[in-house]
């Protein structure tokens, strides 16, 4: 399968040499006729250059539609993550400032940790959103460090502020993600 940009100059060179042949054929006595008495021949050549147009016009037309839908994809997982990485993360800092429960922070993460197996085959593709799924897998590790340190009595403690930064770094890198959202789907994502 031709890249976006391959395909698209394949569709504009084949769209050349059909122009050139129909200058050619208006300008050049000596081409119209061989093209007149050759008429099995021009209806194929012709045909397949109507065929490759049309072929490689619909391919971009296709792959763009697709290029769009999956951004949509990619978007709503990347929302419905971070989503689950804030409720997470408030469970994991109550329950490293002892007022919250440990073992429903334990759950929050386990069930953010499969959200992050589950929707990793959607986000490796593209440098926005691998960005994104490195983000959202330093956070799961900043999380589970809290929750070792919460659970183990007597520890040296875990570094104020050293999860917050990874739940903004998230957030900002889910910010190219989420632009393709309409704009009510982002305040509510945002919870505004």
């Amino acid at each position: 399968m031709l890249s976006r940009w391959q395909g698209g100059l394949a569709a504009l060179v084949v769209t050349l040499l059909a122009c050139a042949l129909v200058i050619l054929d208006l300008t050049d006595d000596g081409l119209r006729t061989w093209w007149a008495g050759h008429a099995m021949t021009t209806d194929t050549v012709s045909g397949l250059l109507v065929l490759l147009i049309t072929v490689l016009v619909v391919d971009q037309v296709v792959r763009l539609r697709q290029i769009k839908d999956r951004a949509r994809a990619v978007a709503a997982q990347a929302a419905i993550m971070v989503s689950q990485a804030t409720r997470s993360s408030q469970a994991v800092s109550q329950a490293l400032a002892g007022s919250g429960d440990r073992d429903a922070a334990g759950d929050e993460l386990r069930t953010y940790m499969m959200m992050l197996l589950v929707g990793a085959p959607v986000l490796i593709g593209a440098k926005a959103s691998r960005n994104f799924l490195e983000q959202a897998q330093s956070l799961g590790a900043e999380m589970a460090r809290a929750l070792v340190a919460a659970r183990t009595p007597g520890s040296a403690g875990y570094p104020p502020g050293r999860l917050d930064e990874a739940v903004q770094r998230l957030t900002i890198a889910s910010t190219p993600l989420l632009q393709v959202l309409d704009p009510e789907t982002q305040r509510a994502i945002q919870g505004d």
